[in-house]
């Protein structure tokens, strides 16, 4: 099993753990509470600063019960690099209020999980044409 450094910004509250044994990612909490009005986006301090593995990264995506509350990631995904992994580097989560009630996230509310991937860079390299056939428009796979 990879190792990952992983730092606590409060100590008082848990380390993040994966939940069961088939869980692919591990929660994180919010490390103060935050009010959400509705319409609007507030970053979350999520207590954790990690130092990644070479060749991984990591992948903050929504609890799936975050929905229940009336919101979810304002970016869809967040996306950690290897090189965001400084003493002060704490993760947070951008979380959008889409309800029309204000949202408070309490301290020590779970919240998003992180995944942690590998990955592979790739050359990029600019041409003209791709040569290849053009297969359709967004969303056309399997209409006529």
């Amino acid at each position: 099993m990879t190792k990952m450094k992983i730092k606590l910004f409060d100590r008082s509250l848990p380390a993040p753990d994966y939940q069961t044994a088939g869980s692919v990612g591990f929660d994180l909490a919010a490390r103060q509470t935050v009010t959400i009005p509705p319409g609007q986006v507030k970053k979350i301090p999520l207590n954790v600063g990690i130092e990644l593995p070479p060749g991984f990264w990591a992948m903050l995506a929504a609890r799936s019960s975050l929905h229940k509350k009336g919101l979810t990631l304002a970016n869809g995904i967040g996306v950690g690099d290897i090189d965001f992994c400084g003493d002060n580097d704490e993760y947070q989560a951008a979380i959008l209020n889409f309800s029309r009630e204000e949202q408070i996230i309490e301290r020590g509310e779970r919240i998003v999980q992180m995944i942690i991937l590998p990955y592979k860079r790739v050359e990029l390299e600019v041409v003209v044409s791709l040569g290849n056939q053009d297969r359709g428009g967004f969303g056309s796979t399997g209409q006529k």
